[in-house]
């Protein structure tokens, strides 16, 4: 008995990630690090070489862990197209101040 070969033309092709965001649009991204002096600057900083656009004093939100220790930051970014979220999260999750990045 043979194997069949099924044809390409056949075969489902991944669903594409692309699909499920219209871009541009804005985009949340989650990120925590030690409640330092500096951090909230540094992170605006970051998200600011990604979209020229970001505003701290609108699209940033803060919150302090229960002992204090650790800040979350959620900043909202304008998304322009996938390359600019993976870039932008490759940049975060690899700063030395940021613990997690999602």
């Amino acid at each position: 008995m043979s194997a069949s070969v099924v044809p390409p033309s056949s075969v489902a092709a991944a669903p594409n990630l692309d699909a499920l965001i219209d871009y541009p649009c804005l985009f949340p991204i989650k990120v925590m690090g030690a409640n330092v002096d500096g951090f909230v600057d540094t992170m605006v900083a970051v998200a600011r070489q990604f979209d020229p656009s970001f505003e701290a004093d609108t699209r940033i939100e803060l919150r302090q862990s229960k002992g204090g220790n650790y800040l979350g930051i959620t900043l909202t970014v304008m998304a322009t197209d996938r390359e600019q979220l993976d870039n932008l999260y490759r940049a975060l999750s690899g700063h030395p101040m940021v613990k997690v990045a999602l």
